[in-house]
Formats: C-alpha cells, structure tokens, sequence
C-alpha cells in the first residue's frame, strides 16, 4: 500500500484553534501529536480523525463531506467521521481517532483512540431471526475476504469457513497490473490481510476447490474427499480470463493476468523480454503495456477495436487514451487480431510480423458460474440476486463478479466486473447473513491508472443517447457525463475527484429515491 505523506500542515489542533474558522459543513487539515489530522464540523459538532485514508494514503482533506462521513478523493472510500471506521470498501482499517473538546471559542483536539479493526462485541442475529451457526463463503477474493471480515466485524460469532484454491487470496487484485506489475510497488503491499489474521479472528481458510453445492442438505463439497455444513451461504468464486485458442497460445512466453502467481510470472517473463505484444485493449491489457514501458520494454498493442476502450468510455476518451499510450512509445495494431503465435513473433489476421519475446492476453474475463448452474439456483448471465444479493435459494448469497442485481435507479439488471464492486457487495452480503434485509444501492466505481493519469469511473452505462463533456480531455482535466435520455448513468473523470464524489452521492441519492 501507498505510504501517507511525512509533511504535516495546518494548526496544531493540539494548542486550538477559534470555532469560527471552521464553518459548518467544512473540513480541515491539521495535526496532533506528530499525526495529520481532518478536523470537521456538523452543525455544533466537531470531530477529528487521521487525515489518510488506510487504503493508498489518499488525502481525506481534499475528500467530500457526507453526513457524519467523509469519502476519499483517490477511490471513494468512507469514513465515519464519529468513530475513524471504515465504512465502505476499498479502505478495510479505520483510521485514528481524536476527542474533541470545545472552551471559550475555540476547538482542542485532545485524546486519541484507536478503533480496532473489527468489532469485539457479539450480535449474532439481526431483526429477531436466529443467528446461523456456519457460514460457508466460496472465494477468497474481494467479495469474499470482505464478507468474512464484515461478518466479524458486525460481532458474528459463529463458525466461518472459506473455501478457495489459491494459496495467496486475499491480495490486492487491482495492483497486480499497476504498480506491482510496473515495479513501483513491493510485494509486501499486496497481500490484505498479515498471514495470520484469519486464524487471528476464527476464520478458517480451506485451501481446495468446491465441486457441488446440495441446496437441499445445506452442504458444500470439496474437491479430493470432504463436506461442509452450513446454515447461510456465499458465493463468491469471482471470474476466469477468456483464453483464446489462436495457434501458439500454449507456449510459456504467453500469459493471461487474473492471479498473484500471474503477474510474478509477467514480472519474470519481464526480466528478459526486449518486447512484448499486449493482446486486447481492455482496461487490463492497457495498464500492462503501460506497467511494461516502465520496465523499459517495447510494447505493441493488438486489438480488434477502432478505438482502446471505446466502448467503455466513448471515443473522445478512447482517443486520449490511445494518443497517451503512443506519447509513451507504445505501438497499435487496431482493427487486427492475432492469428498465429511463435517463439520470437506474433503473426496478425492481416500477415503482419511482430517481435515478440513475451504475450499478455487481456481479452475480458467469464464469470465462474459452473457451481451455481450445478446448484440449480436461477441464472440471468450471471447468478440472478435480489436487492439483497439473495440468489434463487434463501440463506444462499452471491456477490462479485458472478451476481447480477436490479440496478436501484434503472430497475434494470446488472452485472459489474469491478473490485470495489465486488468489495462492497461482500460487505452488504454479509450483514444480510445475519439477517439484515439491507439493499445493494451503492454507486458502481472503479479506477484505472495509465503512467500518471488516472481515471475514476462511477455509475453504469451499458449504453448511452450522447456524452457531455466538460474541461479539456487533452490538459487531463476533465468530466465526461453518459446520459440515457434526462439520465446522467455515469460519469468518467481525469483529476476531478470531488465531482466525481459528488456524482457517486447524487446516484446514490436517486436510488434512495427511485
């Protein structure tokens, strides 16, 4: 993770300062005790807490002001602002917190405390009905790692047991193309959690697949010998990349990226690749090239695709996109396919030879939904939930890449292969595992970084009547508004974090509302 910031700015809330400086509504960055501090104000409350978001070190300063929350400016994390806990993913630790005490005017931040990361006292049954004694999540990765902890965190109890192959989940996933792959971040940052927080807080971690899910005898089974029991169920197996069966894509200079194991196996291929070709120019595939040409590596870009990520973003974006890959020496093949890989070369649909000593494969991802099928639980291009992420079956849950939900403003289903998507659906799923009945309404939001340009995505629109734009996409300062009729569905944005803020609350509001 991200390291905050050593400088400290602002008053020292220690020796005061007037109440009239800080208006309601209104934020401002101090520090106490060697530590920077966000001191707000609600009304005739006034509350401090650290002023760097637990997740990358955003600046909660710079964020927006919600409520009794604040969210981060860098990926919409959510603070309280009363107690410094974490309120929505990406962020999973409080922050610090300060009593603040008022006297002749001005405001003192005195004492600090520190939450603990998940909560201590038990309240194992929500609304009455009976706590479940098991809970079985499959998948080890945003939704689920994020269930497990919510489950604790919300006081549960009760046995907690999840399942999944990979011997490194939970990690940060969306890294894994970014810094990590670039060589910017060690690996230390990528793991979530130490290695023994799971048996720290009674979460038991099998590290095998599960094969069949027998609805009807509430029991999960194991690959190579073995059942579980449960009386609530998760499923959160997440999504496979798309493999192609082009000639020559079984050779090891070929990679997909998807795991931790695969980018260490990039990184290796990395270390003695003079070029490499990027096949796809989804998000995935262009956050490679980018991390490549930090290695100093040639990169060459093949696509089927008039534009990178139009789709997406549109082609106004697309081209900005495009055009700051180039700036970076990177080389487009669009319009093109790969149709023959070889050692040393790639060929293309239109007989092109490229040089090629290493392949990333970044086609899109399939949502792993075999056990659900065989499960029998009601499928719609995914697992088909309710508004509580509850599937077909009751006590069964989904969450991540494989549910699809009723969109709270459109009424229309979707599905959102996103990480923080998949973060926050583990963490309302689980509160519903206990019985909550509490609607998935969050906003959908993801983030993607090329070089030093960053762009934050809130809101779904599959399609879109026309686009607004506002700023100047070739200075990296602008928002672009996707709208369905009077409908603003989404907004992209290049360093404008708080309208991007402000977008996320106004969606959300409208769900409340719709």
């Amino acid at each position: 993770m991200a390291e905050a910031p050593s400088t400290l700015t602002g008053p020292d809330l220690k020796m005061g300062m007037p109440l009239t400086e800080l208006a309601d509504g209104a934020m401002r960055l101090g520090h106490a005790d060697g530590e920077a501090v966000l001191l707000a104000r609600r009304g005739g409350e006034v509350f401090a807490i650290g002023a760097t978001c637990t997740h990358y070190g955003g600046p909660l300063a710079e964020g927006l002001m919600e409520g009794d929350t604040v969210r981060c400016p860098w990926h919409h994390a959510c603070f309280s602002l009363r107690t410094g806990e974490a309120l929505r993913a990406p962020a999973l630790n409080p922050v610090p917190c300060w009593a603040v005490e008022q006297r002749d005017g001005r405001i003192y931040v005195t004492q600090r405390s520190e939450r603990a990361p998940l909560a201590t006292t038990p309240t194992p049954s929500r609304r009455g009905s009976p706590a479940p004694r098991a809970v079985v999540i499959i998948g080890a990765g945003a939704a689920g790692h994020a269930a497990a902890e919510m489950l604790r965190r919300e006081g549960y109890d009760g046995a907690i047991t999840v399942v999944d192959a990979d011997p490194d989940a939970p990690y940060d996933r969306p890294n894994l193309s970014k810094d990590y792959l670039a060589g910017n971040a060690p690996e230390e940052w990528i793991p979530l959690r130490p290695p023994d927080f799971a048996a720290q807080h009674g979460i038991e971690v099998v590290r095998t697949r599960a094969t069949t899910i027998d609805a009807g005898k509430r029991q999960v089974s194991l690959e190579g010998g073995g059942v579980l029991g449960f009386d609530r169920l998760l499923l959160a197996t997440g999504a496979d990349p798309v493999r192609l069966t082009t000639p020559g894509m079984d050779q090891p200079h070929v990679h997909y990226l998807r795991s931790l194991a695969n980018s260490r196996a990039i990184i290796a291929g990395a270390a003695s690749a003079k070029q490499a070709v990027v096949v796809g120019s989804s998000f995935i595939g262009l956050e490679v090239a980018a991390s490549l040409r930090a290695r100093n590596i040639g990169v060459h870009v093949v696509a089927p695709d008039k534009r990178p990520l139009e789709r997406v973003l549109g082609p106004e974006m697309g081209d900005f996109i495009r055009g700051l890959h180039e700036e970076h020496g990177v080389v487009f093949h669009l319009e093109r396919t790969v149709a023959e890989v070889h050692p040393g070369f790639v060929v293309l649909s239109d007989g092109t030879k490229v040089a090629a000593d290493l392949v990333v494969v970044g086609v899109g991802v399939r949502p792993r939904v075999g056990l659900a099928e065989r499960a029998g639980l009601a499928m719609d291009r995914g697992v088909a939930v309710s508004e509580y992420l509850e599937t077909s079956v009751p006590g069964i849950f989904a969450a991540g890449d494989i549910a699809r939900w009723p969109d709270p403003r459109t009424g229309a289903r979707i599905r959102v292969e996103h990480w923080v998507v998949a973060e926050r659906a583990g963490q309302v799923a689980a509160r519903n595992l206990l019985g909550a009945r509490e609607p998935f309404a969050m906003t959908p939001f993801f983030w993607s970084a090329h070089y030093d340009v960053p762009i934050n995505y809130v809101g779904h629109a599959e399609q879109w009547d026309r686009i607004e734009l506002s700023g100047d996409i070739a200075k990296r300062d602008c928002v672009l508004s996707y709208y369905a009729g009077d409908t603003r569905l989404a907004v992209a944005s290049i360093f404008r974090d708080r309208e991007s803020l402000e977008a996320e609350v106004v969606m959300e509001q409208q769900a409340v509302t719709s």
